[in-house]
């Protein structure tokens, strides 16, 4: 009697472990609530240096404590951006730096292609597992093969004389 007990709460822990959620990797969608990168959080308030050299209000306009992504890309890339004003062209130290981010060229709907290519390919990978048992990580599956393997990739570049000053951490096993 104690073997088809021990036999009983086996099949109960994995019909229970098997009930966990993985939402940050299911790709499908579940629902229609908001898109979280369209949220720009807001700078932190800070205390001017002088209140009367503040600039006159202007309804509608834009605040100090707007983010700006344009200008934070171009800081984040080495350029200047105090001198990035708005339907002027590039300033002429910056040249250099968008001739080297857009050396491969610009295309402009590059994400409309990227969805596009990547809904193509996930409908080629889901024909056959459309069928499931238990709930399986269909992100992984799907990406497997694009997966890289960093410990590889590292040997490799070692290898072949290239410095790499930092490795992955050690696989845990």
């Amino acid at each position: 009697m104690r073997i088809p007990l021990a036999i009983i709460g086996l099949i109960g822990a994995v019909a229970v472990s098997g009930c966990s959620q993985k939402e940050l990797r299911d790709i499908r969608s579940t629902g229609t609530g908001p898109d979280e990168f369209l949220i720009l959080p807001p700078k932190p308030l800070s205390e001017p240096a002088d209140y009367a050299a503040l600039p006159v209000p202007t309804p509608g306009g834009s605040n100090l404590t707007d983010s700006n992504p344009q200008a934070e890309a171009v800081a984040a890339l080495g350029g200047k951006p105090e001198a990035l004003v708005p339907g002027q062209s590039i300033p002429t130290g910056d040249a250099g730096l968008v001739t080297a981010s857009s050396r491969y060229g610009v295309q402009q709907d590059v994400r409309q292609v990227l969805a596009a290519e990547d809904a193509a390919f996930l409908k080629r990978r889901r024909r056959g597992g459309r069928i499931k048992i238990a709930p399986v990580d269909r992100y992984e599956q799907i990406y497997e093969k694009q997966t890289l393997d960093p410990f590889a990739v590292n040997a490799a570049f070692r290898q072949a004389g290239v410095a790499t000053p930092s490795a992955p951490p050690l696989r845990e096993e």
